[in-house]
């Protein structure tokens, strides 16, 4: 098995699927599972059915979580990317916290934007115990994020979600004044428009199938609150940017996925503008796809130290 040097190092899934592994524990992916153009066993990338059913198998394998589904439309993230996220910001507490990574419910992160598969909760809690509040504006979304809790009785209790009543709002509504969290973590929607998310899934599948595609497919899923917004993932992060400086004492560490390598100077910008204190931008890549996420903080070095020593020791 080759080595996807990009994961993070503790990443599970640096090495190549072990389809006979997944297909033991989870039968039903046997039916996705073909020999691709090189011979090598695995599933076609562009058939949603097939990348949901590999998810599925993978959660139930690697993070005990035998139960999990999510609605038609609805996004369905890559477990590897989505793991090594978690990864990284795990290096960023440990990195405040004398090289050791705080693990339990005393770290507690909020998920903006949890979604129908509540993957960052599920990935934190079962990786390094993490308490999670997750949120979103969806009802439906958030109806079938606490249904694979109630299916998983190894996530009973684990974490908490919460609807976010005004759309207009990121955090207001959800971060009150007697909580302390570690970091924020947001996969946002990247584009700005829907015809912009069509010609990207349109240029995704045609490189999957290594031909062109006149009808986009969503092998991923999402629906429009998950694909786009007014102004992309820059107004999106600028949003989050600016209602971040109101809570600067009571998060450790805001962050965010950033996809586009062009948009990381003017978010810094902005966060720059907004006095933080440290900005971070950590690389990350999976395949042939590359993203990184962008890291603030408000903290002094003497708060870090204190935070770190009070509620992490």
């Amino acid at each position: 098995m080759s080595l996807k040097k990009e994961l993070h190092p503790r990443n599970a899934h640096n090495n190549r699927y072990d389809f006979n592994a997944l297909i033991e524990i989870s039968p039903a992916l046997k039916t996705v599972v073909s020999l691709n153009k090189h011979g090598d066993v695995s599933i076609d990338f562009s058939n949603p059915k097939a990348v949901k059913l590999l998810n599925k198998a993978l959660l139930h394998l690697f993070y005990k979580i035998g139960y999990w589904d999510i609605p038609n439309g609805y996004l369905c993230p890559p477990i590897p990317g989505r793991a090594d996220y978690i990864h990284y910001i795990a290096d960023l507490l440990a990195n405040y916290n004398y090289g050791a990574i705080p693990r339990g419910r005393k770290v507690l992160g909020v998920d903006i934007g949890v979604g129908a598969n509540c993957i960052y909760p599920i990935l934190g809690y079962q990786l390094f115990g993490w308490d999670f509040i997750g949120t979103d504006v969806d009802a439906v979304a958030l109806k079938n994020a606490q249904k694979i809790i109630d299916n998983n009785e190894n996530l009973h209790g684990a974490f908490t979600l919460l609807k976010q009543n005004n759309s207009g709002n990121l955090l207001k509504g959800i971060i009150t004044a007697e909580k302390k969290f570690d970091f924020t973590i947001c996969n946002p929607p990247f584009h700005a428009s829907e015809t912009e998310a069509k010609a990207a899934s349109l240029r995704k599948v045609s490189n999957l199938k290594n031909k062109r595609i006149k009808l986009p497919i969503l092998n991923f899923g999402g629906n429009p609150l998950e694909l786009w917004c007014d102004g992309g993932e820059v107004g999106f992060i600028s949003k989050l940017a600016n209602e971040s400086v109101a809570y600067a004492q009571q998060c450790f560490w805001f962050t965010s996925l950033v996809s586009k390598q062009t948009n990381i100077p003017i978010i810094t910008k902005i966060l720059k503008q907004l006095k933080a204190t440290e900005i971070k931008v950590i690389e990350m890549a999976q395949g042939q796809k590359t993203s990184r996420l962008i890291a603030w903080t408000y903290l002094t070095p003497t708060q870090q130290k204190n935070w770190a020593d009070t509620k992490w020791k």
